[in-house]
Formats: structure tokens, sequence, C-alpha cells
């Protein structure tokens, strides 16, 4: 018997502001480690990896993402040392259905069909072993030709998840998969605890499991509107290994429009298709919001969970995430304290769900914190902005063994560098020269300058801008390793 062969596709193109401060436009929640020692894309693709059976064969992943986060990406990729990715980089966002389709062109571009486990990269899961059979049992259901999600049976009526509705009742131990009559919205209380009364309705995981042939067959049918521009997006695209980008003015003109609703909700209504759900009792989580983080985390006897540095008194059900300093708390009851270098947040849990109306304030005043943490990643390192004041600037900057900063110079400000750690190769100039711990040079304004880590461990320097303009676009490049030279 051939064993089936699975491409787990990982969405990765999500900008979960609900979870700010601590998620922000540039580095956001699917990159966070809230659990343990992995970010949440980590474990999805390290639990993607575990799908293997004797007959089914789990092919390298692939990854479709925003093209400002795919050196996150790689280096979270290259910490797992799993199979190299391929990386789908969208150049703009254009909801979860375009994103599948790529991801089908791209896994039938060599003449195979395999099937397709499209998943979010920033869930949780309580039960490993329990996500990894109920999708394995979807994957058998989809090798057959149906279209199969994943549900989850209601812990309460929730009114922020859309549902599915099963032809019957489903039991979480059956090796079946069940039909599904109807994909529903988000309902209002009264509805939803109806819904859960019922016992046909489950929560809509958003994860599918699909032949890339069928997945490429439905959408044709439904929206051939976002199938022909997606094609056209995809016959232009470049490859520069291991990114895919799709050609960018074809991708703009793609409708938004997510699975669900290009697909999914008109699918049982056709005789066409077959569309299955597979019940999972995984303790599931889309951490939508901190009081999602909370439900999952670890909890002390008085509901109190905490990470970082926490110190809480006379607090219940209360959650601290503490990232670079001390916070205590006493007294509170039912609240959420996250703490950032740049920025704090203070709520009820019951409101959490609104924080993503302080990151549109943010957005509106043009102000940088809805975007950037105070350390800000780059493809060659990152570097942390320490102090700064009307004509100065102070960064921490690190450079990963072997990479290079971009051959640049600035108009309005001058630098100084300090090495506290490593080596530095720093073209000043006509000059090159090493410097090693201790050791300084001074960038004059309007040089041609450029950093480089030539040794083996993270190269760790303080640079001290002075100038009249100390912001990011004041940069000339000349030459870049990561293409962004414009």
């Amino acid at each position: 018997m051939t064993p089936i062969t699975v491409l787990p596709v990982i969405m990765a193109g999500g900008s979960g502001t609900r979870l700010w401060p601590l998620s922000r436009a540039q580095h956001p929640k699917q990159f966070l480690v809230l659990q343990g020692n992995q970010s949440l894309f980590q474990q999805a693709a390290q639990r993607l990896a575990t799908l293997a059976a004797d007959d089914i064969t789990v092919a390298p992943p692939l990854v479709v993402g925003n093209e400002e986060h795919r050196f996150l990406v790689l280096d979270q990729l290259r910490e797992l040392k799993l199979p190299p990715a391929t990386v789908l980089l969208e150049p703009m966002g254009r909801n979860t259905a375009p994103a599948m389709t790529l991801a089908a062109l791209h896994a039938t571009a060599d003449g195979t069909d395999p099937v397709l486990v499209v998943t979010a990269a920033d869930h949780a899961y309580v039960d490993e072993e329990a996500f990894t059979r109920a999708l394995q049992r979807a994957v058998r259901a989809a090798a057959g030709g149906a279209i199969v999600t994943l549900g989850i049976a209601p812990t309460g009526p929730e009114t922020g998840f859309g549902y599915l509705r099963c032809a019957s009742a489903a039991d979480v131990d059956s090796s079946d998969a069940q039909v599904v009559a109807e994909f529903v919205e988000k309902p209002d209380l009264p509805t939803a605890q109806r819904y859960v009364a019922d016992g046909r309705y489950y929560w809509n995981s958003g994860i599918f499991v699909v032949r890339a042939s069928v997945w490429l067959r439905a959408l044709r049918q439904f929206r051939p509107d976002i199938a022909s521009t997606t094609q056209t997006a995809w016959d232009g695209r470049t490859t520069d290994a291991p990114f895919i980008r799709p050609d960018r003015a074809a991708f703009a003109m793609i409708p938004s429009d997510s699975v669900d609703y290009a697909v999914m909700e008109r699918c049982p209504a056709s005789p066409e298709f077959d569309i299955r759900m597979v019940p999972m009792a995984a303790g599931w989580s889309d951490l939508g919001a901190w009081d999602a983080v909370w439900e999952v985390s670890a909890k002390d006897a008085a509901g109190n969970a905490s990470h970082g540095d926490a110190l809480l008194r006379d607090s219940r059900n209360t959650l601290v995430h503490a990232t670079s300093r001390l916070v205590g708390v006493i007294g509170l009851d039912d609240v959420v304290v996250v703490e950032t270098p740049d920025a704090v947040l203070v709520t009820k849990r019951s409101c959490s769900q609104e924080v993503k109306q302080i990151v549109g304030q943010l957005q509106r005043d043009g102000r940088s914190e809805h975007s950037l943490h105070r350390q800000v990643h780059r493809p060659w390192g990152w570097y942390d902005s320490i102090d700064s004041g009307s004509r100065f600037q102070v960064k921490r900057i690190m450079v990963k063994p072997g990479a290079t900063l971009s051959l640049q110079k600035h108009h309005h400000r001058a630098e100084h560098w300090i090495v506290v750690r490593g080596t530095a190769e720093v073209t000043n100039g006509d000059q090159v020269i090493l410097l090693t711990e201790n050791q300084s040079t001074y960038i004059p304004l309007g040089q041609v300058h450029r950093l480089a880590n030539p040794g083996k461990v993270p190269l760790e320097i303080i640079e001290v801008q002075s100038g009249s303009y100390l912001g990011e676009d004041d940069i000339v490049r000349f030459e870049d390793t990561y293409g962004r030279v414009k």
C-alpha cells in the first residue's frame, strides 16, 4: 500500500493585535514564546512533523507568511533542526483562501497531489497526542477525496468562534469522520447556548485537510475570481530558495477572502463535495487574547499565572507577564498585566478582547509602539534602543556569527561603535579594520561604512548616534546581503 503523502502548510501571516504589547506587527504572536521554550510557530512546525505513520509520509513544511517576517521564520525553523522548509512570501495580506490556493498550486507544480494539512501558526494544544491522532484520521479521510476540518467540542457558549453543525452528534473516539451539514457564523449568546445544548455543533478550529487538487477544484467552482487571479500571481512568481515570491502586482489584484467564506460555507449544499469533520479533544486554544493565554497557563492555588520576574500577593485569577523587569501586583482579581521595555498593559481579563482598540489608537496617532518593540529583529541580528534624546540615541546591537550589515551611509548622523563582545570587522570609508572587546571607532556623518561579524560567537556593540535626525529611514544602502538596496 502506497503511503499517503502529507504536505504541512503553516499559515504564519497573522498580526495578533489583541496580544499587544507583546505581539506587534513586526514581531507578531506566532513568533512569541508564551509557554515553555518554543514559540507558537515552532510548536506548530514540530507538531506537524509528528503526523508520520506507517501509512502517512510527511514532507518538509510549506510556510505561508509575510515578506517582512521571512528571516524570523528561517531563524526559528533553524533552531528546530527540521528538514528545510519552503517559505511562500505574501507581499500583502489577502486572507486565508488565496494563501491556501498558493499552497495548493505549489503542491501540484511537480505533478503530484499531496494531502494538504493547513493550520495556523499561533494555536496551542494541551494534549499533543490527541491532536496527532485526530489529524491522522483527517488525513486518511482526505486521501479518499473529502474536504475535512477538525471540530472542537464546545466547553461553553462561546460567541467569539464560528461553528459547524454535523449531521449527527459525533464521538471523539470514533474512527469515522462525520458529515458536515452546515458552517455557521459567530453567534450571539442565546444562539451559542442553543448550539451547546444541541450536541451537533462544534467550534471551527480553522484546520483544513484536503488534497491539493480537490481544493483547487472547489475554489474554481465557488470563487473563480480568486482562483484565476491567484493563478496569475503564481505564474509570475520568482524563486530565491527557500523563498517563493508571487508576482506582487498580480497578487494585489486578488480578492481578499477566508477559506470559510470562499469555499467551506458553500460546500455542504453542493453534491460534488464531501465535507467531513473529525472531532478533536486536545485542549485547543486559538490564543486570541490575553484571557485565552491565562486559560492555558499553569496556575497557582489562587488561579494566578505568571511569566518572568513577577511577585503576586492577595490576588486571584490574574495573569502577569513580565519581560524585562520585576513586576509586583497586590490585591488584583481577574486582571491581566503585561510588561515590556517600552509599554505596559493593564486590563480586566473580561476586557482583553478590546486591546485591539489600543493598537488602533496607536496607529492613528502615528506611534511606532503598535509595530515595533524596543528590541527590533533584523536578518543579521537585532538592535535595542536603550536611550535617546533630542540629538542622540544609544543602541545595543547584536550581529549573528557570519552576518553582515549593509554598506551604507547617513546624511544626518555620526556614530560611535564600542565592541563589548566578539570581533567586529568594520568598513570605515577606505579602511577595513578588526575591533575586539573594549575597542571602538568613530563613523563621521556621511561616511560610507559597514559592520560585519567574522567570528563564531555573536558580536555585541554599543552604538552612540549623534546628529540632527536619528530616524531609521536615514540610511542610504549601496550593497546588502538581504536584498534591501532599492
